[in-house]
């Protein structure tokens, strides 16, 4: 058995390893909003209404009442900034996907841009579903901060390597954002769903630094599934991952994407 065959095979494992990952997530995200779902219901709480609770208990209900709405409000902006970057995430992809030198170029480039493209459409999906049942509106507008960056960078996209520098810039602030969203909602449900979906945004990230890293070394021939690992460069195999732990600075404040 020659060295290219293990290599190869090595490789489709790892591809469809990669395609499981979002699979997995999707089906951690439905049970977390299936469980979302049940938490979230009213529970009757009407009895303290009737007239025979104390004034104190009356008091502490109303203002724990007034810190769950508030920690509500909170968890319904988070999902529907996560919306909005999953809307704009979207958007971009579809542009590039139209883009002549993409639509003639390197087809795993292509094939990657369209996987990405419904994966992103899911993630959408699933954080308006959530919206919807934590009481909020659906959040179906792009991102306006980012939104901002995209418009202003498209009209000097000329290449591969600029698409996936704007790809970049959006895999790696919705999965900062994800990140940080775990520690930041209120309901255990919604923080399985962050944790469900913020791995899939890292590994797109990933697969684009070691796609950047082979266009900017003239190397595109090599992203190919299979490709020829022989001639891979050294670090292709660590430059995907630059941090031993996903960094959050440049995550989107919950309130960024959030319905007007």
């Amino acid at each position: 058995m020659g060295t290219e065959r293990i290599d190869s095979r090595l490789l489709a494992e790892l591809t469809e390893q990669s395609q499981d990952l979002n699979a997995d997530a999707l089906r951690v995200t439905r049970s977390a909003l299936a469980d979302f779902t049940e938490t979230s219901r009213p529970s009757g709480h009407g009895w303290w209404r009737r007239g025979g609770a104390l004034a104190g208990a009356a008091a502490a209900l109303g203002a724990l009442g007034t810190s769950r709405a508030v920690a509500a409000s909170k968890d319904v902006m988070a999902l529907q900034t996560a919306a909005s970057l999953e809307n704009l995430a979207v958007g971009v992809y579809e542009t590039a996907a139209g883009l002549p030198f993409i639509k003639s170029g390197n087809k795993t480039v292509l094939a990657f841009i369209e996987k990405t493209t419904a994966q992103h459409r899911e993630h959408g999906k699933a954080f308006n579903a959530a919206v919807v049942k934590a009481g909020g509106k659906e959040q179906n507008k792009p991102d306006p901060k980012y939104d901002a960056v995209v418009k202003k960078q498209l009209p000097s996209i000329k290449t591969s390597a600029d698409v996936v520098k704007l790809a970049l810039t959006l895999e790696d602030v919705a999965a900062q954002t994800y990140t940080k969203n775990i520690s930041q909602v209120s309901d255990t449900s919604l923080r399985q769903l962050f944790a469900s979906v913020a791995p899939v945004e890292a590994q797109h990230r990933a697969t684009l630094l070691a796609v950047q890293a082979l266009l900017a070394g003239g190397q595109e021939d090599l992203i190919a599934i299979p490709t020829d690992v022989a001639k891979l460069p050294a670090a292709i195999g660590k430059v995907g991952f630059p941090d031993a732990f996903y960094p959050t600075k440049d995550a989107s404040p919950v309130s960024e994407g959030a319905v007007k």
